[in-house]
């Protein structure tokens, strides 16, 4: 048994999601994900406290965390998780090509693992963690292999490869698919913020 104990904010963020994805009530195969996410969690590793790093668009995040905390309830409970950790977020961006990003990708978007590799948690089964867009942002259209939920903290839209948009709503989730193409957007002019959770049960 493990005798490593998380922080008492990492452990608050953590629950929130699980209760905010709950609540939402998700289709089948994001409960099964949440599920598989969550029975790995239950065994915490060690945090490692760094000094957090910046990008420009991390300015938007105070903006980006109000909605949730006006609706209230798991949401508002993990947009305070965030800003309780936010000190210690080191923020990056996505490189490489991305012809199917808009041109303000690169200054509008930050990315920022809190569980998994590199992160507050560092581990390589379950990867949490955060996307923020700066308005009138298109993320490229990119995939990977371990299966994937986002739980929307803003207005904002999602697709699988071709298929038409899809508008989550506050509070939504979207679920990818290992190995399916998706992206993601903000809408008009107000910031996107979503959680995202992968499993890659090829790292247990």
């Amino acid at each position: 048994m493990s005798t490593i104990e998380r922080s008492p904010a990492l452990q608050g963020f953590l629950d929130a999601v699980k209760k905010a994805v709950e609540t939402g009530a998700p289709r089948p195969e994001t409960q099964a994900c949440l599920r598989r996410v969550f029975a790995a969690l239950a065994t915490p590793k060690p945090e490692t406290i760094g000094d957090g790093a910046r990008l420009p668009a991390c300015d938007l995040l105070d903006a980006a965390l109000e909605p949730a905390i006006r609706r209230g309830g798991a949401l508002k409970d993990v947009a305070l998780g965030i800003a309780a950790l936010a000190p210690l977020l080191s923020w990056d961006r996505r490189e490489g090509a991305a012809p199917t990003a808009s041109e303000s990708f690169r200054d509008g978007h930050a990315n920022t693992m809190i569980v998994g590799p590199g992160g507050i948690e560092d581990r390589r089964d379950v990867w949490v963690g955060l996307s923020l867009l700066a308005p009138d942002v298109r993320y490229p259209d990119h995939n990977h292999s371990p299966e994937e939920i986002y739980l929307v903290l803003t207005d904002g839209r999602f697709r699988h490869g071709d298929d038409d948009w899809e508008t989550p709503g506050i509070g939504g989730t979207f679920h990818n698919k290992p190995g399916i193409v998706h992206a993601m957007a903000s809408s008009g002019h107000s910031p996107f913020l979503a959680v995202w959770c992968l499993f890659d049960p090829r790292a247990t």
